[in-house]
């Protein structure tokens, strides 16, 4: 199918990084062949240059009068959410729009999986809709990699269980690059929850094939050491490992693991791992910060940090818009096989 990626501009919103024709054709010429995106684990460094180049080339549509481009006009996408989102959910539909698709939004609430429907049978009847591409969220880890197996449509992972979230790392990861211009040789401090955060996985698993040193911080509790097979380094000091940080990534704390043994409480949590005026003061004065959102304001991130001229957190949410149009633009181009005829 050939498509036409959006033209690049002489001029760009402040902060933005404008491509050079050169990136845009390097998108082109490359050939991408997975008609899947399940995770980062098993990406390589170039597929992910790839993916970030081409959210490049598609980073002007959203300030055209216009927001549209025809690159997947004819092309149906399914949003299989059976987790609540917001941004996830309204960025892959936005995403899906201003590429010309067609999207079905799907809820899990008030479908036949209520009345006891398996997935693979909500998959199967979706599909002979004539549908080309499944962006699943889901609790179960592993529940998008069974999906390839039920079906010949592309598929999306928007979140798994504990597992990965491969777009929102990407938009961290796409962040990170536009602000300081690389990747390599960064040191990146993720904090918080680590152990149940799928943010965390996949912000591990892309930067450090970038090159970047990352540092995952939390209590003892949230912080297993499995981490470090992953090539991450672990902490649980958080003002030693801001120090040397470049980029700190402060991920949500869910209130429903706040009055959880694991968990110390509130305040004591904040004291030692909440980001604030005061404990910046230790950091580099350029220090970027992330936040995956939503945010528990006075909790993760004191309002003034999170509002300040340091926080990075509403442009990860435009950059979001890239990130997803280059995957659905990239899985639906893929030159590979979709999956064996399901059985």
């Amino acid at each position: 199918m050939s498509v036409d990626l959006p033209e690049n501009e002489p001029a760009a919103q402040a902060g933005q990084t404008i491509q050079s024709n050169s990136s845009i054709e390097q998108a082109r010429d490359y050939v991408w062949s997975r008609p899947h995106l399940l995770g980062l684990e098993d990406l390589s460094a170039e597929e992910l240059l790839h993916i970030l180049k081409t959210a490049e080339s598609f980073q002007e549509v959203s300030t055209r009068s216009i927001k549209k481009v025809p690159a997947l006009r004819g092309r149906v996408i399914v949003n299989l959410f059976f987790e609540d989102s917001t941004r996830t959910r309204m960025s892959f539909i936005l995403a899906a729009q201003r590429l010309s698709a067609d999207v079905l939004d799907f809820a899990a609430s008030k479908s036949s999986v209520s009345k006891g429907e398996s997935l693979r049978d909500t998959v199967r009847n979706i599909e002979a809709m004539g549908v080309d591409t499944f962006v699943i969220r889901h609790s179960a880890a592993g529940a998008p990699h069974y999906i390839t197996r039920c079906t010949n449509c592309h598929v999306i992972n928007a979140g798994d269980g504990q597992h990965e979230h491969p777009t929102q790392a990407l938009i961290d990861i796409f962040t990170i690059r536009e602000r300081k211009g690389r990747i390599k040789g960064l040191n990146v401090v993720i904090v918080g929850d680590i152990a149940h955060s799928r943010v965390a996985r996949s912000n591990v698993w892309g930067l450090t094939k970038l090159g970047a040193k990352v540092t995952v911080v939390g209590p003892t509790t949230l912080v297993p050491k499995a981490f470090e097979k992953m090539g991450a380094s672990v902490s649980h000091n958080l003002d030693a490992a801001l120090k040397e940080a470049d980029v700190v990534n402060m991920l949500r704390i869910q209130r429903e693991r706040m009055t959880s043994q694991v968990f110390p409480s509130t305040e004591e949590y904040v004291r030692l791992f909440g980001l604030t005026r005061q404990r910046l003061r230790g950091t580099k004065p350029d220090l970027l910060i992330l936040h995956p959102g939503p945010i528990n304001r006075g909790v993760e991130l004191a309002s003034d940090v999170a509002d300040g001229p340091n926080s990075s957190i509403l442009r990860q949410v435009s950059n979001g818009l890239a990130i997803r149009m280059a995957v659905l633009f990239l899985v639906n181009q893929a030159t590979g096989d979709t999956c064996a005829d399901p059985q």
